[in-house]
This record gives C-alpha cells, sequence and structure tokens, in this order.
C-alpha cells in the first residue's frame, strides 16, 4: 500500500511538472523561428559593444541610452563594470555616443546598474531623467538633472518604496511622478525562479508620487515596458511572457482601466510612441529560451514591431525589423526621430534611416 502511495504522488507530480513545462515552453516560444526582415541604410553604433537596454528621445533629437544593465538570469558582457548613461545626438549624419558623467554627493556610481529610463521636461524647459537602477540586486529610482552644456547628469534624489521591489521601466509624468512596472512578485532569486516557471502573473504596475504610491493594475506574466500615449490619455504596458501589449485609459486621479489588449507571436520588452503618429516602436524577442540560456553559437533573435492604431479594433501590427541573432543578440527597444528609427540591442546598437 506504502509503494502504491508513493507511485501515485510520483505520478502526480511528474504529471505537474510536465504540464507547466509545457506550458513554460510556449510562453518562451521556443519554436518560434525567425523570418528575417532586414532594413537598409543601418549601421551599428560604436561605443555600445557590451549592450544597452532602453533608450528615450528628446524632441531636439538627444536621445538617451541606458547601457550596462546587469540583470539575474540574463547574459551580461561587462559584469564587473557598473552601468552608465549615454547620449547620442541623432541630428548629426553620423551619430555616436558620449558617456554623460554624473555628479552628486550622495550617488553611487560604482553601484549604477540602469535599466529602464524616462524624462520628464518642465515648464521652463528643465529636462529630468528617471532611471531605474538595480543596486545590489535591489530597486531603485534615479532622479537625475540632465545638464546640456556640462553633457552631464546632476543626481537630485534616490526614490525606494515598498511597492517598488523588482523594478523594469517607468514612465513620467512628473518630475517625482510615474508609472513604473514591477517583473516579478518575489524578491529572492529562488522564489522569482518558480514564479516565472509557474507563470504565476503576480507582477504589477504602481503609481508614484511623494503622497501617494500604489498598485493601479495587476495579474501580469511578467510586466515589462511601459509607455504613454502623445495626448496622454491612455497607458501602455508590454506583458512579456503573454506576449501581449494593454491598453489602459488613464484617469485625472492616476487610476487606470482595462481598455483592451493586442496579441503578438512574440516576446514585448519595452514600448516607445511615436509623438507626431501615436504608433507604437516595440522592441521583441522571437524567442525568450534564448535570452534567459544565452549560447554564443546560437544566440537570441531581435525582432522591432510597428503597431498603427492599436486603439482600432483591427490594429496594423508590422514586423519592421527581425534576423536571427548573427547581426543583433537582440532588440530591447525601437524607438523613432522625425523619418528615421533606432533600437537598442544586445550586444551592439543599430540605427536606421528609413
Amino acid at each position: 500500500m506504502a509503494k502504491l502511495l508513493v507511485l501515485t504522488l510520483l505520478g502526480l507530480g511528474l504529471a505537474f511538472f510536465r504540464d507547466y513545462r509545457s506550458s513554460y515552453l510556449a510562453r518562451m516560444n521556443t519554436s518560434r523561428e525567425v523570418k528575417s526582415v532586414e532594413l537598409p541604410n543601418c549601421k551599428l553604433i560604436k561605443g555600445i559593444e557590451t549592450g544597452a537596454e532602453d533608450l528615450e528621445i528628446l524632441p531636439n533629437g538627444l536621445a538617451f541610452i541606458s547601457a550596462g544593465l546587469r540583470y539575474p538570469g540574463v547574459k551580461s558582457f561587462e559584469p564587473d563594470k557598473p552601468g552608465k548613461i549615454l547620449l547620442m545626438d541623432l541630428n548629426k549624419e553620423d551619430p555616436t555616443v558620449l558617456e554623460l558623467k554624473m555628479t552628486g554627493s550622495n550617488f553611487d556610481a560604482s553601484s549604477f546598474n540602469p535599466h529602464g529610463i524616462s524624462t520628464f521636461t518642465d515648464e521652463d524647459n528643465t529636462v529630468y531623467l528617471l532611471v531605474v537602477s538595480h543596486p545590489d540586486v535591489k530597486s531603485t529610482v534615479e532622479l537625475f538633472k540632465f545638464q546640456e552644456e556640462e553633457k552631464s547628469l546632476l543626481h537630485l534624489k534616490t526614490i525606494r518604496h515598498e511597492l517598488l521591489p523588482n523594478l523594469n521601466d517607468l514612465v513620467a509624468v512628473g518630475r517625482e511622478h510615474f508609472y513604473a512596472t514591477n517583473d516579478h512578485y518575489f524578491v529572492d532569486q529562488y522564489m522569482r525562479s518558480w514564479e516565472l516557471y509557474l507563470g504565476l502573473a503576480w507582477s504589477n504596475v504602481v503609481y508614484y508620487s511623494p503622497d501617494d504610491v500604489r498598485v493601479v493594475a495587476s495579474g501580469f506574466d511578467f510586466a515589462n515596458g511601459i509607455s504613454m500615449s502623445p495626448d496622454r490619455k491612455y497607458v501602455y504596458i508590454a506583458e512579456l511572457l503573454a506576449h501581449k501589449i494593454h491598453v489602459y485609459e488613464k484617469h485625472a486621479n492616476w487610476t487606470l482601466t482595462p481598455l483592451k489588449s493586442l496579441d503578438c507571436d512574440t516576446l514585448v520588452d519595452n514600448i516607445s510612441v511615436d509623438p507626431v503618429t501615436g504608433d507604437l516602436w516595440v522592441g521583441c524577442h522571437p524567442n525568450g529560451m534564448k535570452i534567459f540560456s544565452y549560447d554564443p553559437e546560437n544566440p537570441p533573435g531581435s525582432e522591432v514591431l510597428q503597431i498603427q492604431n492599436i486603439l482600432a479594433e483591427e490594429p496594423k501590427v508590422t514586423v519592421v525589423y527581425a534576423e536571427d541573432g548573427k547581426v543583433l543578440h537582440g532588440s530591447t527597444v525601437a524607438s523613432v526621430y522625425k523619418e528615421n528609427a533606432g533600437w537598442n540591442c544586445v550586444p551592439e546598437s543599430s540605427y536606421c534611416e528609413f
């Protein structure tokens, strides 16, 4: 009888893990093969060979780039060096990158580990850069003032909160006001692994201000990129492992109401919005398993989506760029400036002109 019970429990356990493994592989899109979509006039930008994560373009064409992210489970090409913020002028015929100096008496540059970034421009045209950072595998938002003449960032404040334990990306709605995604529920790395494997969909979106911090959306299977429509009426959220882009209506009290979801046959990462057309540009990973199980002989692929009229019943989704990883090991974000487009990738960055 005891042996029968043991065999029964073992069988149930194996069935349990087999079912979850099948779901996990589907969420990682492991069967996806990349069909190449090339673009003319692409060029690799030197100085970002070890990878970049996010990109934010100001109306004047200056672009901030977060580089050097060290994220658990993802290959880092400079694991022993702190991250940095780079600046690129898209008005130049051959853009190059410049590392911005970071100053501030209370800022520890040695532990800087930048992830998602967002800008806010004040009424006096002062530009503030908000950066998700992971010092010592924790999560903070670092607030900087951009000093264009000095080509530097003045650190103003470090933001921490118990509702911001696993930050990924953010979109600024004020100097110290933002929406941010937590890509996991658990902080412990072992529990995070199980959360990821079981697809618990417990990650969320938080609204933060100095006087009000609250969860405004939840139930995501790895909430990732977040952005906002040009009219500031809608918030877009990328759910990486569900392969979805969600549209939420933003209200005057900063609450969010779900409006619709768009299925994508790829792992959606960061979202940028064309300030003129309102089109969404999304950096994507066709096969997620290759991101978390990096093999230089079989690198992850890259994919960039353009989503037009996302509020329509049938939005137009175009694969603008795709390749199997031989050129770019992954696309994390795509952005446009006037008629030009560019995206951050690992381990190098690409800039394309249409």
